[in-house]
């Protein structure tokens, strides 16, 4: 794999775990007026050689922690702007290359 595949691959899962966390949190915020309702969690960890892998699982606890979920969806915002940023930079610096090449 070179370089230019394995950094967009990278960026790639992290889009996709923001995304998770995103929908998780909007999913437990929207259904936090439901009682008895146990909201989900997202549990992220690294994959070997790179990026980020999400699972999903519900809540042992009924109820939900609002403040918990708002943060997570800021956190989520910031993840996913970051990992964009990785993708344009390498886009501009591919640009670059191929520029000095020609």
């Amino acid at each position: 794999m070179n370089i230019t595949s394995s950094t967009a691959s990278i960026a790639l899962s992290g889009l996709q775990s923001a995304q998770t966390r995103l929908q998780v949190s909007a999913h437990n915020i929207a259904n936090s007026q439901t009682e008895g309702f146990q909201p989900l969690q997202v549990a992220q960890s690294t994959q070997t050689g790179g990026g980020a892998s999400t699972q999903i699982t519900r809540s042992s606890q009924p109820g939900t922690g609002l403040e918990a979920d708002v943060v997570a969806q800021l956190q989520a915002k910031n993840a996913f702007l970051a990992n964009l940023s990785v993708f344009k930079t390498q886009d501009a610096v591919l640009g670059t290359l191929l520029n000095a090449q020609a």
